[in-house]
């Protein structure tokens, strides 16, 4: 791929050698002359010490005489335009693998991928393009939207439904009962988990990502959502568009996630708990059951609080050591004091 080829698919501008092959991507520190990298303004330094053969750079910025670049107005973004073009991602061959088990009733639009030891339901319908990897088990009633990668051991539990251009890393399991328990004299007996998942289109779930299907009606994952690996969805949860959730997060049943929330890892959500669009949740933050976070605000530390509250009282913590010598201090001097008035 020549750099003119790479300008035109990013939308930039070439200065230097445009046709100088490029063969992969790397970072700016690592590549070489076949190779190209991005550069932000605030590392502009790292220029000079590139073997890179080509930077995604800032529009404002230029290099020295003899500095292949292409100018963009965002490089980041453009990188992985490119690294997608450069590193795309190998599917099995088209058809249904010899040892993977399709019911008669399941319906495979043109171009899917079946790897070895699948395992299709009844009544399963997958859309055009889409790949199975080995040992994916679907349940019966599931649909598959178009062009989705389920990739090895991923689990989809009866009912279903996954929009266009999913991906679900290894070990997805999506569609589990819920968690829900009743208590019946001197034992817990089953509440029977009725409802089903829905996932949207352009959805990515990372390794081992659980959620539950619904007590009843659906657990939701909206649009272009990403989850991290190990999150766990708990059931009928309302998760929103463009949300972005970190590893070993949490959500107990019935939590409300609006658009475009972006959660830390290690979070741990109370049931029914409510985030409102665009708020941010820092890492190892608990949300206490029912609670309520407004919208586009910073919550942070268990009880979640807000962000500059959070740092105040921690601000605090750490003088308590000080504070507690200085009291000491201030008891002795009056116990001192006193002895001297008694003695007198």
């Amino acid at each position: 791929m020549t750099v003119t080829d790479i300008a035109s698919l990013v939308g930039g501008v070439v200065k230097g050698n445009a046709e100088l092959e490029i063969h992969s991507g790397n970072t700016i520190e690592m590549a070489t002359e076949d190779q190209i990298a991005f550069v932000l303004s605030d590392k502009a330094e790292k220029i000079k010490e590139s073997m890179a053969g080509c930077l995604l750079v800032e529009e404002n910025m230029h290099a020295e005489e003899g500095r292949t670049i292409i100018q963009v107005k965002q490089p980041r973004n453009a990188f992985a335009k490119v690294l997608q073009t450069l590193h795309p991602v190998e599917h099995p061959p088209q058809g249904v693998h010899a040892s993977a088990v399709v019911a008669e009733s399941a319906i495979l639009d043109k171009g899917v991928a079946v790897a070895p030891a699948a395992v299709i339901g009844n009544h399963v319908r997958i859309g055009e393009n889409s790949t199975i990897g080995p040992h994916v088990v679907i349940g019966s009633g599931c649909t598959v939207g178009a062009g989705c990668c389920i990739s090895a051991g991923v689990v989809l539990y009866a009912g279903v439904r996954l929009g266009d251009r999913v991906i679900l890393h290894a070990g997805c399991v999506v569609g589990a009962d819920g968690f829900g328990y009743v208590f019946e004299e001197d034992h817990h007996e089953k509440f029977p988990q009725v409802g089903t998942v829905e996932i949207g289109d352009d959805v990515e779930l990372g390794a081992n990502v659980c959620i539950d299907r619904g007590a009843l009606g659906a657990t939701t994952i909206g649009d272009g959502t990403k989850l991290d690996n190990m999150v766990h969805i708990g059931h009928n949860c309302q998760i929103g568009c463009h949300v972005l959730i970190a590893a070993q997060t949490g959500l107990s049943g019935g939590c409300v996630i609006e658009d475009y929330v972006v959660m830390g890892g290690q979070v741990g959500m109370g049931e029914q708990a409510h985030v409102g669009a665009g708020a941010h949740i820092g890492g190892q933050s608990g949300v206490l059951p029912h609670r309520r976070i407004p919208p586009g605000q910073t919550v942070w530390g268990t009880p979640s609080r807000p962000h500059r509250e959070y740092l105040k009282k921690q601000a605090l913590v750490e003088r308590l050591p000080k504070i507690i010598a200085e009291l000491r201090e201030i008891e002795t001097r009056l116990d001192h004091e006193l002895d001297e008035k008694r003695e007198k």
